[in-house]
């Protein structure tokens, strides 16, 4: 069992329990889709789902950056809006094309990103202060410059946040995009074990058995299949979202760049041990700079996705999305001082969030329950492995991460895992 096991999920410190941020999503899923009667994965909901929820996703990208880093970024929700204020008043009274808007929105997000970052980096004010500045600066720029009104946005902006891939070729009764795109995944999905068989093969090292691989491949591709089918099978005139393709992009490119870029190891190496990595030649004030100008960005590109789903800017928007992104870095597994996470883990703790909440409300819960209820589940969930750190014993955050790390570093505290862990590099991606 324990070859098995090594076997499946990699690594000889490996075990199922590594995987169980994903069981547990699957198990909340399967829940709610007994709960609410198959509602929860008809089409319509999934496809409302991702909708819904990938501003937040693209928000927790930049926050797990911030949060690896050793910082904390409370002003995501009001740079939001402010953005969105600008960029609707932009295209509203100075006639501006929508493409061009964004360009002016996610330059005033680099703008915004520039000044906290240098107060962080270059003054050394604490991010937490910063941002803590940040956000009611931000949020009182948005209720001046918007005179507390709604404003709308024309049609064209509306296709980043409300739009779908739209109809082509065949009348087969799915879209045929979103039917390309599952292909394209799957391919993916096979294309990465295969590659991983072959480095080992390279490096003469131990190559599992070929019925191993087909397992790992195959629970993806069904994922993959039936996702593919129930978005492309939806009601005529929707699809795979827009924002979901641009939270798809930004999740490989983020991925790619925190686990095989220097600049990636570097974030790890600020966030695990500071002064050493400032030894070991890591430009410290400039790394710093650079995650909380990019957490700006990604701010203002999830600002302009939400106003142009909503089809309007308003007085009321972004408040409270830095506590959901904080959350999904969180439960999916960064540690509080740093050092530790990933894009992956941060992904799954924010769907977490968002089917626990889609799937209360889909059940008649009301808002201040669902409140109450996930501020519960991130309460355990952190307490449940700090306990277990303490204990000395198996925590989960810090393995759960294990295999989407790549060789990222276990947390000092970690117990076991820091003894499994010992003698590799201090900073991974």
């Amino acid at each position: 069992m324990k070859e098995l096991q090594k076997s499946l999920f990699g690594g000889t410190t490996s075990n199922a329990r590594q995987f169980g941020m994903i069981f547990t999503l699957v198990a909340i899923v399967l829940l709610f889709q007994i709960l609410t009667n198959g509602l929860t994965l008809n089409s319509g909901n999934l496809i409302s789902l991702v909708s819904q929820y990938s501003y937040i996703l693209i928000l927790a990208i930049g926050m797990l950056m911030v949060i690896v880093a050793g910082h904390i970024d409370l002003s995501v929700g009001s740079i939001a809006a402010f953005v969105g204020i600008v960029v609707a008043k932009v295209m509203q009274e100075y006639s501006v094309p929508w493409f061009p808007a964004i360009l002016i929105g996610l330059a005033v997000g680099v703008v915004i990103g520039a000044w906290q970052g240098f107060w962080v980096a270059y003054v050394g004010v604490p991010a937490f202060i910063v941002t803590l500045a940040g956000m009611l600066l931000f949020r009182g720029g948005n209720q001046f410059i918007g005179n507390a009104d709604t404003i709308p946005v024309p049609e064209g902006f509306r296709t980043i946040g409300a739009g779908f891939l739209p109809e082509i070729g065949p009348n087969t009764g799915y879209n045929n995009l979103t039917l390309l795109l599952g292909l394209l995944v799957g391919v993916a999905v096979v294309v990465r074990e295969w590659r991983a068989r072959r480095v080992r093969q390279q490096m003469s090292a131990d190559v599992a058995p070929m019925w191993i691989s087909a397992i790992r491949v195959a629970f993806p591709l069904v994922v993959v299949v039936f996702a593919t089918l129930q978005f492309a099978g939806g009601r005529v005139g929707t699809s795979f979202p827009i924002s979901g393709i641009i939270l798809g992009v930004l999740v490989v490119i983020y991925s790619f760049f925190t686990r095989n870029t220097a600049g990636g190891r570097h974030i790890y190496a600020v966030g695990g041990n500071s002064r050493a990595a400032e030894l070991s030649g890591v430009k410290l004030k400039r790394v710093n700079f650079l995650v909380m100008m990019n957490m700006a960005v990604l701010a203002a590109l999830a600002g302009m996705i939400f106003v142009a789903r909503s089809a309007a800017s308003g007085p009321q928007d972004g408040i409270g999305w830095e506590l959901d992104a904080i959350a999904a870095v969180f439960i999916g597994g960064a540690a509080v001082s740093g050092g530790l996470g990933t894009i992956s883990g941060s992904i799954v703790g924010g769907l977490v969030m968002a089917v626990l909440n889609n799937g209360l409300q889909l059940m008649g819960v009301g808002s201040d329950r669902v409140q109450i209820i996930k501020g519960l589940v991130l309460l355990l969930a952190v307490a449940l492995d700090v306990y277990n750190k303490k204990q000395g014993r198996f925590s989960i955050i810090e393995s759960l991460t294990r295999p989407f790390r790549g060789g990222a570093p276990a947390d000092p505290a970690s117990g076991a895992g820091a003894d499994q862990e010992r003698g590799k590099s201090p900073v991974a991606g």
